[in-house]
């Protein structure tokens, strides 16, 4: 494994890390009940692509090292 390969993959799991915190700020605020529900379903919506995002990074870091 190169120099390269192995910052590609602390960077990777740098995101997914920040993007699974901020799924669970998220999950938290809507646990809360203390917000209307405009900022609940679009917590929700912000949740789905934070997901969607987290599927998508674990992807191209696979397709990049074994390609």
């Amino acid at each position: 494994m190169d120099l390269s390969t192995i910052g590609f993959t602390l960077q990777t799991l740098g995101e997914v890390i920040i993007a699974l915190t901020v799924l669970s700020v998220h999950r938290r605020l809507r646990h809360e009940r203390k917000i209307d529900k405009k900022v609940s379903e679009s917590v929700e919506t912000e949740q789905i692509f934070g997901v969607m995002s987290i599927i998508l990074i674990i992807v191209g870091f696979i397709l990049q090292v074994y390609a």
